[in-house]
């Protein structure tokens, strides 16, 4: 995996002490970015202690942040959860089914006990092309700017994606496995975090 020089330049534009609030503009389309797990549920956990739910709020807060700077608030962007808290999977998708944003992303971090395994993985609802063209936009931007072994989008009957397929596109994104040491050391780096979010973000 690497880190494009375009990256190098966008991140000098970052300030540390940003603080973006959660608001609605007339006219921008919506973005509705779902950190996986939180508080009591750390989801997976690499073998050096790296967590899953720690992982996916710094990644889509980084999203924020780039959409902010970088895109200068292009996408109104609305977090499932902006902090360390246990949000229930139904609250999560009311809130899409509320805003009816233009795309909904839930992020989470994969694990498997072969440490060999590795990969970006996406999933759709069955029979949602839009989501599958989000999808395959996605897993592109991220093969070829950032380096990352991705797989072909997949279908998959999560309650997240189950229950907001008639509000929008609508995806689960697995960012590579906590359980191989390579993508795990990669996704400990805060660095690459942000690289990732604006990989994420420009495919949008």
């Amino acid at each position: 995996m690497r880190v494009p020089i375009i990256f190098f330049i966008c991140l000098l534009m970052l300030s540390n002490n940003n603080t973006i609030g959660q608001t609605l503009t007339a006219g921008r389309k919506v973005v509705v970015l779902d950190a996986g797990h939180g508080g009591t549920d750390s989801g997976t956990v690499s073998e050096d202690g790296l967590q899953e739910k720690d992982v996916v709020l710094d990644i889509v807060q980084q999203m924020k942040v780039w959409n902010k700077i970088l895109l200068e608030s292009k996408y109104d962007i609305y977090l499932t959860r902006r902090k360390d808290t246990l949000i229930s999977l139904t609250d999560r998708t009311k809130l899409v089914k509320h805003l009816k944003p233009d795309v909904f992303i839930s992020l989470h971090c994969n694990h498997i006990n072969d440490t060999n395994i590795q990969g970006i993985e996406i999933y759709t609802y069955y029979n949602n092309e839009p989501s599958e063209m989000y999808a395959q936009t996605i897993l592109n931007e991220l093969n070829q700017n950032l380096g990352f072994m991705t797989k072909k989008p997949k279908k998959g009957n999560f309650q997240v994606l189950r229950e907001t397929k008639e509000h929008c596109p609508a995806l689960l994104l697995e960012l590579g496995y906590l359980s191989n040491s390579s993508e795990s050391y990669y996704l400990k780096d805060s660095q690459n975090r942000k690289a990732l979010a604006l990989s994420i973000l420009m495919s949008i």
